[in-house]
């Protein structure tokens, strides 16, 4: 498609298009391992399970075997399913495990030793490799071993590092220094490990090796699972063999919505994504935003306005449905938009409490897209939980570990206080937009608590301003949850104006982490992007079997 013109940035990637399948991956190996499973005949599941396992080997900061998340995906028929692989609390967890430093809402997760977000007692129950398997076995058409082959590949024979690896490894880099054998691999010689270089995997590979042989009952129950519980008990941990071998995901029903016609289909709690950009653009739907135009002091008020609303509704309403009563429909339902809508100021901001009765009292990620010939599409988002998780190589196993339990409250007695085998909150939001029956688009944003709101905006950039799709998911954004209101670069420009109106801008580089999505064009192909906000690439397949009938014809 055409860029729009007369917008206030300019796109640095490009799309692609192709009629035969997408994969938009946040590293270029992850999306050619799915495209690799396209062009062998496989379906979009297929190809997403094979870019996640991928993407554990080349984006490890990121996304791990010993992590969680939320996989979304349409049949071709049209039914949308959500496989919940978040991770939970181990059983032997207890609410009082850790020591709180402060009840303050900025630090209240902190705790002392930061032993809630560094080393083995800050892991939680992973959930992402039976998830992927469960997508495999409902809807896939190849193996786990056919799948996972990229992954092993990679990891054996090595792959070139990143400035963006390079930039995350210094970033963890006094995390990282507290583990022998994750600085090994990330800390060379003690400094981060340098863009260009080749960086192998041998002992990840190994274990991917015996999963590809053994099955996911390898790491949940079997040999490779022995391993981590014995490291984790020895080091401090309360992960058991029997968290690991009774861990199942829960295949869920999405919420839904609609936005300017198209019907907004996302994930339900314990993901706070799918239910908060439904409200939001409920409460948007009544404003004129195409009016206002993207990017300017009115538009961006009303969105800092509308996260602002969320975030208080997300405080009281957001958790794991199998321990809290999430009041999904009271959110999503369009009287409480209406309710809302009429508390917004247009000349002013303010302060946002909870507008339902409450429930209860990390930030790095990976996303992957990808829809196959017949409309198979899949959303996934999964994680570690903050960059490189808890920050420890679990063993001889080259796996890194979740972070996961950082994101439970250490008071006990509150809603999101640690109970054993309670599912972790997240802002995860794989979306995907319905029109008439048909699927307009699907994406997917990283960034903790800016993903939903990351989203969302990818939404009204589509939508309301018209955008193509390569500018919908680089844009720059614009973020707040009741405090400062951040201004992606070009936007500062409306910092003195929105000051006037009561915010607190402040100017950062970018906010979120790197989007993907695929949109269906006018001609029944389809279209992929990526942004600039990680190493995000696009790859579509333009045609794969000859015409009917052909055969070589010799001179």
């Amino acid at each position: 498609m055409t860029e729009r013109a007369g917008l206030p940035f300019a796109c640095e990637k490009r799309s692609v298009a192709g009629g035969d399948g997408i994969v938009a991956a946040n590293h270029p190996l992850g999306a050619a391992a799915g495209l690799e499973m396209l062009a062998a005949g496989g379906n979009a599941v297929d190809a997403a399970v094979a870019t996640l396992l991928t993407l554990t080997v080349v984006e490890p900061m990121m996304v791990g075997l010993i992590g969680g998340g939320m996989t979304h995906i349409r049949s071709p028929d049209g039914d949308h399913i959500v496989i919940d692989g978040q991770s939970k609390a181990p059983a032997a967890a207890a609410p009082d495990m850790y020591e709180p430093l402060s009840d303050e809402i900025a630090t209240r997760l902190e705790t002392a030793g930061r032993k809630n977000a560094i080393g083995p007692l800050a892991t939680a129950v992973p959930g992402n490799l039976v998830a992927w398997t469960r997508a495999l076995e409902r809807f896939g058409t190849m193996s786990l071993s056919d799948v996972i082959e990229p992954a092993i590949r990679h990891a054996e024979r090595g792959f070139t590092v990143s400035a963006y690896l390079s930039e995350c490894a210094a970033e963890a880099a006094a995390d990282l220094a507290l583990d022998r054998r994750i600085a090994q691999t990330f800390l060379p010689g003690g400094s981060p490990v340098s863009p260009g270089t080749r960086l192998r995997q041998p002992a990840y590979a190994d274990t991917l090796r015996t999963i590809a042989a053994e099955g996911v009952g390898a790491l949940h129950g079997g040999g490779v699972g022995a391993a981590v519980a014995d490291y984790l008990g020895g080091a401090g941990g309360v992960l058991s063999l029997a968290d690991l071998a009774d861990y199942e995901a829960i295949v869920r029903a999405p919420v839904r919505g609609h936005f300017q016609g198209v019907e907004i289909v996302g994930p339900p709690p314990p993901a706070s994504g799918g239910v908060h950009v439904v409200q939001m653009l409920n409460v948007l739907s009544r404003f004129d935003l195409a009016g206002l135009g993207y990017g300017s002091t009115g538009s961006i008020h009303l969105l800092a306005e509308a996260m602002k609303l969320a975030f208080a509704d997300r405080d009281a309403a957001t958790g794991d449905p199998a321990f809290l009563d999430v009041p999904v429909e009271r959110l999503l339902s369009q009287d409480y938009a209406a309710e809302r809508a009429a508390e917004v100021d247009l000349r002013r901001a303010r302060a946002w409490t909870q507008g339902v009765r409450p429930s209860r009292e990390g930030a790095h990620t990976t996303h992957m897209t990808a829809i196959d010939r017949d409309g198979m599409t899949v959303v996934a988002t999964h994680t570690l939980n903050s960059t490189f998780g808890a920050c420890y190589v679990v063993g001889e196993t080259g796996m890194i570990a979740n972070n996961y339990m950082s994101l439970f409250d250490p008071h006990p007695g509150r809603a999101l206080s640690i109970a054993p085998g309670k599912r972790v909150p997240t802002s995860m939001a794989p979306l995907m937009g319905v029109r008439d029956g048909e699927l307009e688009f699907a994406l997917g944003v990283v960034g903790g608590v800016r993903i939903f709101p990351s989203a969302m905006q990818a939404v009204v950039n589509l939508l309301s301003h018209g955008m193509t799709l390569q500018q919908a998911v680089e844009a720059p954004r614009v973020w707040t949850q009741g405090g400062q209101l951040e201004l992606e670069t070009t936007l500062c420009v409306h910092a003195d104006a929105l000051r006037g109106m009561g915010h607190d801008p402040v100017g950062v580089k970018h906010l979120g982490g790197g989007m993907n999505a695929i949109r269906r064009l006018p001609d029944g192909r389809f279209e992929g992007a990526a942004c600039w906000r990680a190493d995000g690439v696009a790859l579509a397949l333009g045609g794969s079997a000859a015409r009917a009938g052909t055969r070589f014809h010799p001179d």
